[in-house]
């Protein structure tokens, strides 16, 4: 099974590269979407976000108001930090668990689209690693405007990640976003050509089909053995 690594920046496209692998039947597992989940109303990670936070950031239904959330741990590393220390066990589970499922169901390739790959230290579970880049001031104008923020919150927004270039220089696969979604596609096509090439053997024996091999070679290899036995 092939693991690869897909992250970015905020408004870098990453969501919109993680659309493309989708629409070509390649499954996505995205770490905002569990994050979300283990956020739901009385669970483990709720509960402890809420004891660190208080009620002031709950809605009138109880529910996280995670725009509020937002903005208090992008404004402050140690509530970020926090906040992250807080969610990480909850969201690493949640991640593997979607892993799990996708490989009992069969699939060679899997994408994870997580946000602090490198922070989370995921990277060393994914290869390739394709990052979204886009220079600086194209991420905070697409910021801007898709939040409708002020500058000085989106460029809190932009420090509390990760630099681009720093990931563009740790990864195996870059995609320059700043240009048109058609230049997007473009490239996506080469990648989706790298990502979709032929498992090695190391990759094929931890897909199912390269377990379910092992299994019945190994049944085999033992009824052989005990046949050869029988005739001693």
């Amino acid at each position: 099974m092939r693991i690869v690594g897909l992250t970015g920046g905020i408004s870098s496209g990453k969501s919109t590269t993680s659309n493309l692998f989708k629409s070509h039947d390649i499954p996505v597992v995205d770490a905002d979407i569990v994050a979300r989940d283990v956020l739901k109303k009385d669970t483990g990670g709720y509960k402890g976000v809420v004891a660190a936070f208080g009620d002031d950031i709950l809605q009138a239904n109880g529910e996280v108001d995670r725009p509020k959330l937002g903005q208090i741990v992008f404004s402050d590393p140690g509530k970020r930090q926090l906040l992250n220390r807080l969610l990480a066990p909850y969201i690493s589970s949640g991640i593997w668990w979607e892993i799990l499922r996708l490989w009992l169901k069969g699939y060679k390739v899997i994408v994870l689209d997580i946000p602090l790959l490198f922070e989370a230290k995921m990277d060393k579970w994914t290869k390739p690693i394709v990052v979204v880049w886009v220079d600086t001031e194209t991420q905070l104008q697409r910021l801007m405007a898709r939040d409708r923020i002020n500058e000085e919150d989106a460029r809190n927004r932009i420090k509390a990640q990760m630099s681009l270039d720093l990931k563009r220089s740790q990864a195996n696969i870059v995609i320059d976003n700043s240009g048109s979604l058609e230049d997007l596609e473009e490239q996506f096509q080469k990648v989706l050509v790298q990502v979709t090439r032929p498992l090695t053997w190391s990759e094929f024996w931890l897909s199912r089909q390269g377990t379910f091999s092992v299994l019945v070679s190994t049944v085999i290899g033992v009824a052989a053995g005990k046949n050869v036995l029988s005739k001693l």
